[in-house]
């Protein structure tokens, strides 16, 4: 009996030393991590809110995290691809975009909204003063996009169009990419366009809501706009939030301690946490996820991919 528990003693112990050196292995070969996000807010705005969370990070992980604010969402994609990048916060249809173009890159975590749901919805703003109650009101005006591989900013608002037998090209006086959520609702209320797409979780919830309470809106009497000020003429069907993701060539204990890191944030570091979700998470923040879940977003891609090719 005490040579069995002997022996069952040495295999823990070895099983714990194997466990601990390749921790070690993967920590010096990744002394460094770099996390990338692109804002849909300004990017003063996503480093307040990041911040802490890269500290929190580089303790649970034992090494640096960097972060890297995004210029538009190719950076993240050709980042990952190259492999600078190793963990990334993606847009539904950029993770697609990854995907196709062949970058090793997988979901592992995905976004909760504060109601438990794991979606939102894409929608067309017009200011409420403005005669426009449908789509079919701003034919000849100029509409605001955000980025070529935004979800909610472009390929789900040229899904919707397409619906209605509409090439916004042709349609719209002028269409133009505005670069960022935040910046397409600036676009709407200085004139600059008269519709945008974006992004849109519930009537207290998305790009809007939290440009408002943040005084960002302002009437030309430099008085605070309310969301009563801005109305949606076309809501789309719902979208699946984008994925946390890290590169597949992670090594698998890396891999493993990042998930524990992030769907144990709430509970480790509550203020970090709550920073970083800004109201708009649920408790736990994430739920684990599969790549195989954005498959109609790449089917989603590929048909817009189509359209363009055919206005070519």
């Amino acid at each position: 009996m005490n040579h069995r528990w002997t022996l069952l003693a040495a295999s823990a112990a070895l099983l714990v030393s194997t466990l601990f050196a390749n921790a070690e292995d993967w920590r010096a070969k990744y002394p460094e991590l770099t996390f990338a996000v692109v804002p849909s807010e300004n990017a003063t705005g996503v480093i307040e809110r990041y911040t802490p969370y890269m500290g929190y990070l580089s303790r649970q992980l034992g090494v640096k995290v960097n972060l890297r604010v995004a210029s538009d969402y190719a950076a993240v994609i050709e980042g990952q691809r190259s492999g600078n990048i190793h963990i990334a916060s993606y847009g539904s249809a950029a993770f697609a975009r990854a995907l196709i173009t062949g970058v090793k890159t997988e979901a592992f975590a995905l976004e909760q909204n504060t109601d438990g749901t794991t979606g939102y919805y894409s929608v067309f703003y017009v200011l409420a003063n403005s005669p426009y109650k449908t789509i079919a009101d701003v034919k000849g005006k100029s509409l605001g996009l955000v980025d070529p591989n935004s979800t909610s900013g472009n390929n789900v608002p040229r899904l919707m169009l397409d619906k209605q037998g509409i090439d916004p090209e042709g349609y719209f006086g002028k269409v133009i990419f505005t670069g960022s959520h935040e910046n397409a609702v600036v676009a709407l209320v200085q004139g600059t366009i008269q519709v945008a797409a974006n992004s849109w979780n519930a009537p207290n919830d998305s790009t809007l809501t939290r440009m408002i309470r943040k005084g960002m809106l302002k009437n030309a009497d430099g008085s605070s706009m309310k969301y009563e000020d801005f109305r949606i003429i076309a809501t789309s069907d719902p979208i699946l939030n984008g994925p946390l993701a890290y590169l597949t060539d992670l090594p698998s204990d890396l891999k493993l301690a990042i998930e524990d890191a992030y769907f144990g944030a709430r509970t480790n570091d509550p203020e970090a946490f709550g920073k970083l979700s800004d109201g708009k998470m649920a408790r736990d923040g994430w739920t684990p996820a599969r790549t195989e879940q954005w498959q109609p977003v790449v089917d989603l891609v590929k048909f817009v991919d189509g359209l363009r090719r055919k206005r070519s």
